[in-house]
């Protein structure tokens, strides 16, 4: 047995032994590496920004001098928090915007969580018909964006007293839509919901799947009534499901631009968004600062209490090792009028608007729906200076194919970067497991979630519109359209990056290493392979989320990379109804083409039933 000498001491630090050991275990353990590297770019694009972003609202900006000429730019100051929180401007710029959007935010939250659950317990637990055609038309309203629904309303209602011309109701019937059936709350409220149900809608069907249906049946065989069994046993199964809904819904609504503003400014309806906009195009960007940061401590509080809700809780488990079975109730004689409810329902949120859209969009005359009136200019003219200011139609009209282009590029490069960073972090986490660089990775690649995007696009801009050492300004530049929809979306696919890490046992990959194969062959021979399910819907839904998104980047958006969505407000913004619908019409249907391809491509490929062999 070796003795070890009392004179023997640790190798120093940065000694060239322990150097090498270092080199050795590092070698042996890449999460460690990929961890850090992670770390330090998303501290660099999630932490710093929010720190940024605070330092700006608490010092003088260049353009505050003309409201407080003794200040000086770069000085702390109290400024913005008293402009908008305690002077006589302070009703129009931030009470009354947080009253608006708390409104809109509860009403459109409790009718999408309604009408989703209840349609999620129709296609799960009864036996309605054409269960599966009708199950993948209503994630449809999710694919397209959530504006949609206010073009198709403002072509339906629009009247002559704000929207210039009339719409489709008056030409029919010859009755004006009052005010407020067109344009505010309401409208606001009814076509957000209509919506974001489909959040509701997936959560809710996907955890109504797990409940073991002999729970149920054996509370009835005790004598308990269907409510009761409904509100004692299977609506505590669904509260982690329904608070996720909850609080993915109002964070979503908090944050959304398009539908308040072609709903809500032409009546002066203003939420936290359309005034975070306004104040940076008046270059009030402290301001705007100011009221992203209000955005973001509300989500945090709503995401908070909703953890102490579902936190009193201590279980939640739907399946064991017994038996499992799903039974279905029969609705009897209410079994076709439920079938056919669910079909006009989608017919209203679904076809009735692609139905407008494609109508405005073959008008001649804004205003006159006649069958005389349609025309294809609007997609195929060459342009005309008597006709919507000379621009010509779709496929002729290079500043669309442009943003089309360009939208087409971000929904990739979004995918993709997003794709592999979410498999990056997952790979880090999962195997540095319990160590407190895996808890920090794990915290912030999930922390974009709690910024609203109108919030998120606030701070990139208070970050990146100067240089940041080498790093050159990015603001107007594709780069940080592509940046700031993977951050945004990083939650999403990070999480499906760690559920695939834990399904891979790490001694496949073990073995792979003693057999001397590298980390680089590990990943691409092992761990994609055998991730490829979850790495192919994080990317599907970040490639859906940057075609359609306007809220995150109306405030990135500039002549030089203008996308489809960015087109469709400015020509909305301009009166041009048919070329704005039109193009949406476009959008709508290349996202849900690419989208079918991308799935049936992934289950002829076999992705999602990859195995060991």
């Amino acid at each position: 047995m070796a003795l070890v000498s009392k004179n023997s001491t640790k190798p120093a630090f940065w000694s060239r032994q322990n150097i090498s050991y270092q080199a050795y275990r590092l070698k042996h353990k890449p999460e460690i590496i990929i961890g850090v590297l992670c770390l330090a770019f998303l501290g660099f694009v999630v932490l710093v920004p929010l720190i940024q972003i605070i330092r700006d609202a608490l010092t003088f900006q260049s353009y505050d001098l003309a409201y407080y000429p003794e200040g000086e730019v770069g000085a702390f100051t109290l400024f913005h928090l008293d402009r908008v929180f305690n002077q006589p401007i302070s009703a129009a710029l931030f009470y009354k915007p947080l009253m608006n959007s708390l409104k809109m935010g509860f009403t459109v939250t409790l009718i999408a969580i309604v009408v989703g659950s209840s349609l999620a317990w129709l296609m799960v637990r009864t036996n309605v018909h054409f269960k599966g055609i009708v199950g993948a038309m209503l994630v449809f309203p999710y694919m397209m964006p959530s504006w949609v629904m206010a073009l198709a309303w403002l072509s339906l209602f629009k009247n002559d007293r704000i929207g210039g011309s009339e719409g489709v109701l008056t030409y029919l019937t010859g009755v004006q839509a009052p005010d407020w059936v067109a344009y505010g709350f309401f409208p606001i409220v009814i076509t957000l919901a209509l919506h974001y149900y489909a959040y509701t809608y997936l959560l809710i069907s996907g955890a109504l799947a797990t409940v073991d249906s002999e729970l149920e049946e054996a509370a009835a065989t005790c004598g308990m009534g269907k409510w009761k069994r409904i509100w004692s046993i299977t609506m505590p199964l669904l509260l982690p499901a329904l608070g996720s809904a909850i609080v993915l819904t109002f964070i979503r609504i908090l944050g959304t631009f398009g539908t308040p503003a072609l709903l809500g400014l032409p009546v002066r309806f203003v939420t936290f968004s359309t005034q975070i906009y306004a104040s940076i195009n008046a270059r009030n960007e402290g301001d705007a600062y100011v009221l992203a940061l209000v955005l973001i401590v509300l989500a945090i509080s709503f995401i908070w209490i909703n953890s102490r809700i579902i936190g009193v809780r201590k279980s939640f488990v739907t399946m064991t090792g017994k038996g499992f079975r799903k039974r279905e109730s029969d609705l009897g004689a209410w079994r076709w009028p439920a079938t056919i409810l669910v079909i006009l329902f989608l017919c209203i949120t679904v076809v009735l608007p692609l139905t407008l859209l494609l109508w405005e969009s073959l008008t001649l005359i804004p205003g006159d729906y006649s069958l005389g009136n349609l025309t294809t200019y609007f997609w195929a003219g060459q342009g005309n200076v008597q006709l919507a200011y000379g621009e010509p139609g779709i496929i002729h009209n290079k500043g669309i194919l442009g943003a089309l282009t360009n939208s087409i590029k971000l929904g990739f490069a979004a995918a993709l970067f997003n794709g592999a960073l979410g498999l990056l972090v997952g790979y880090a986490v999962v195997r540095g497991r319990g160590a407190w660089l895996s808890k920090w990775l794990e915290g912030i690649a999930f922390a974009p979630y709690i910024f609203p995007s109108i919030a998120l696009g606030a701070i990139y801009i208070g970050m990146f519109s100067t240089n940041i050492g080498p790093i050159p300004a990015l603001y107007g530049t594709f780069t940080i359209l592509i940046l700031i929809t993977v951050i945004k979306n990083l939650p999403f696919t990070s999480r499906t990056g760690i559920a695939a890490m834990l399904q891979i046992h790490k001694s496949l990959e073990e073995t792979a290493r003693v057999q001397g194969i590298g980390w680089f062959r590990r990943m691409f021979r092992i761990i994609v392979p055998l991730s490829m399910s979850g790495l192919v819907a994080g990317m599907l839904l970040t490639f859906i989320t940057a075609m359609r998104e306007l809220s995150l980047i109306i405030l990135l958006i500039s002549p030089g990379n203008m996308v489809l969505t960015g087109l469709i407000f400015g020509y909305q913004e301009q009166d041009m109804a048919q070329h704005s619908s039109a193009v949406t019409l476009m959008l709508v249907l290349i996202i849900i083409t690419i989208s079918v391809i991308v799935r049936v491509m992934s289950r002829k490929a076999g992705v999602g039933r990859l195995s060991v062999t």
